[in-house]
């Protein structure tokens, strides 16, 4: 599947902050690839060589997407990690055919057309898994006489945007 990419006007804010190898820890957000914003799951680093600087072997995982990428840089070398905003509302609609939901949050603001990748060829993608338990949800609660609201935590991070469900999907 592909993740949803905002096209949004350009406000000069920065969406990545500089951050050295050597400083980051499990569970960092950093920019593999010079792309994609991912989770740092593994960190190692080796001593100084005789020519050189110690290295931080980096694996972490896309927050979207959930693929692993691996790098080596100098741990005196700065990296790239983005600006993550995780805030939460309410799912309003949700549109299989076009695998997207409308969100309100507690201000009645609307936020429309997001991707939903429900029915996605990579099931183990954490935006599929997450949208499938939250499809089983919506499901059940319009069943319901009086359905309650479905809350949702919606991802932000380098005009990427993901709707995950608040709690285990496993």
């Amino acid at each position: 599947f592909t993740v949803h990419r905002r096209n949004m006007a350009d406000s000069g804010a920065s969406k990545t902050y500089p951050v050295r190898a050597g400083e980051l820890k499990k569970g960092s957000h950093v920019i593999m690839k010079e792309k994609f914003p991912c989770k740092v799951t593994e960190l190692t680093t080796s001593k100084t060589g005789k020519h050189g600087h110690a290295k931080a072997n980096i694996t972490a995982l896309d927050i979207f997407t959930g693929k692993k990428y691996m790098d080596i840089s100098p741990t005196s070398h700065n990296m790239s990690a983005p600006f993550v905003a995780a805030s939460e509302w309410q799912i309003l609609t949700i549109d299989e055919d076009e695998q997207t939901c409308d969100l309100m949050n507690e201000e009645g603001e609307t936020k429309e057309g997001l991707p939903f990748p429900c029915s996605s060829e990579d099931a183990d993608a954490p935006l599929t898994k997450h949208a499938k338990k939250l499809q089983e949800l919506w499901e059940a609660e319009m069943e319901k006489d009086e359905p309650e609201p479905i809350k949702v935590r919606l991802v932000e991070a380098m005009d990427i945007q993901g709707v995950f469900f608040i709690g285990s999907v496993e």
